[in-house]
C-alpha cells in the first residue's frame, strides 16, 4: 500500500518549484543562490519557489541558508532531522513541491542552472519530463570517468526500464511525473530510474558538465559503489538469475569431476596430490559465498522494506517573512514551521 503523500507547503501554487539537495555545501550555496534564483526569475517570473534540503550538514550550511532566506520570500530550508543522503534529501523536498513543474538540481554547481529556459522551452513542446545528458566532464578523473560510463551502460543493460546513460538526477519534470513518483514507497532509491520507470514523454538535453564550484565531492568510492548497489538490485533481478545459472554451471562442474574420480577409481588409478581438490573446493566454497551474497542484497532491502519506516524525518521548514508582509511594512525574519509533514513512507 502506498504511504500517505506528505502535506506540501501552505503556499500558492506557482508555476516551477526548484529543489536542491545540500550536504556540507557552506563555501557554495550564496553563488548557487545567485545563479539559480535569476534562472527561476527568467523562467517563470514571480511565480516561482526554491526548496533548499539541508541534509544534516555539519558546516555552516543550514546558517548561510538562512542567510539569504532572510531576504527572499521565495526560498524554504527544508531541514532534515540527521543526514539521511542524497536520494532520501532529493525525496524529501520533492515531497514538499508545490509548483506544476519541478526543477532538480545539485548544489555543487557542476549542472548549470542556467539551461532551465531550455528546458521549459522543450517541455512547452509537450515533454514531460526534460533530463540533463551529459557530453563532456569536466574536472573528473580518469578512475572517475570511467568508472561512471562502465555503471551507466551496466544498469541500462540489466534493467528492464530504460535507462539514459551519462544522465544524473538534473531535470525537470511534470506534476503529474512528481506525483506518480511520490507514489513509489521503496526505501533504497535510485531516483533517475524511478523517474525513467514512470514513463510518459521523456526527452534529452546535452550539455557539458563543470567542474564542482566549490568543496569536495560527496560521492567518494565506498558511497558510488553503495549507489550502484542500490540501483542494479532496485532495477534488474538478473544478479539472482546469475546466481542460478552459476549454481548449475558449478553444479555440471561438480559431477563431472566426480565422473572423472570414479573412472580413476575402477580404472585403478588413484588420484595424484591435493592440487585439484584444494582447486574444485575454492572454486564452489567461491560461487557459495557468491550466490548467497546476492541473495543477502535483495532480502536485506526487502527486510528493510518491511519495516514501514519513514524514509525521512524533516526536523522543520524555515522560510521568510512574505513579501506581502514585508510590502506592509514588516520587518523581515525567518519563521520555522515545526512541521506536522514530518514524514513520509
Amino acid at each position: 500500500m502506498p504511504p500517505a503523500p506528505t502535506p506540501r507547503l501552505s503556499v500558492p501554487t506557482p508555476r516551477l518549484s526548484a529543489v536542491v539537495p545540500c550536504y556540507n555545501e557552506e563555501s557554495g550555496v550564496g553563488e548557487l543562490h545567485r545563479r539559480l534564483s535569476a534562472a527561476c526569475a527568467a523562467a517563470a517570473p514571480g511565480s516561482y519557489e526554491i526548496l533548499y534540503v539541508n541534509d544534516g550538514s555539519r558546516d555552516g550550511t543550514l546558517a548561510a541558508l538562512q542567510a539569504i532566506a532572510a531576504s527572499d520570500p521565495a526560498i524554504a530550508i527544508v531541514n532534515l532531522s540527521r543526514n539521511h543522503g542524497h536520494q532520501l534529501a532529493l525525496t524529501a523536498g520533492l515531497s514538499l513541491a508545490a509548483g506544476e513543474r519541478i526543477f532538480v538540481l545539485d548544489a555543487d554547481l557542476q549542472d548549470p542552472p542556467e539551461l532551465l529556459g531550455e528546458m521549459m522551452r522543450l517541455m512547452d513542446s509537450g515533454a514531460d519530463v526534460v533530463y540533463g545528458q551529459r557530453r563532456q566532464r569536466a574536472g573528473e578523473s580518469a578512475f572517475k570517468l570511467t568508472t561512471a560510463k562502465a555503471f551507466y551502460r551496466l544498469i541500462d543493460r540489466l534493467s528492464s526500464v530504460k535507462i539514459p546513460v551519462d544522465t544524473g538526477d538534473y531535470r525537470l519534470m511534470s506534476r503529474r511525473v512528481l506525483d506518480a513518483f511520490l507514489a513509489m514507497p521503496e526505501y533504497h532509491r535510485f531516483v533517475r530510474g524511478m523517474i525513467s520507470y514512470v514513463g510518459f514523454r521523456q526527452v534529452p538535453l546535452l550539455y557539458d558538465r563543470d567542474q564542482r564550484y566549490a568543496g569536495v565531492t560527496k560521492y567518494p568510492l565506498r558511497k558510488m559503489l553503495g549507489f550502484a548497489v542500490d540501483a542494479i538490485t532496485g532495477f534488474s533481478i538478473v544478479p539472482l538469475r546469475l546466481a542460478t545459472w552459476l549454481g548449475l554451471a558449478t553444479g555440471a562442474l561438480s559431477l563431472a569431476l566426480i565422473l572423472y574420480t570414479l573412472l580413476s577409481w575402477l580404472s585403478g588409478h588413484v588420484v595424484t596430490g591435493w592440487s585439484s581438490l584444494m582447486a574444485a573446493m575454492l572454486l564452489l566454497g567461491s560461487v557459495q559465498l557468491l550466490i548467497l551474497g546476492i541473495l543477502g542484497e535483495y532480502v536485506g532491502r526487502i527486510f528493510m522494506q518491511s519495516k514501514g519506516r519513514p524514509l525521512f524525518l524533516i526536523s522543520e521548514v524555515i522560510r521568510a517573512t512574505p513579501a506581502a508582509a514585508l510590502e506592509a511594512g514588516a520587518t523581515a525574519d525567518l519563521r520555522t514551521e515545526k512541521a506536522e509533514l514530518t514524514s513520509t513512507g
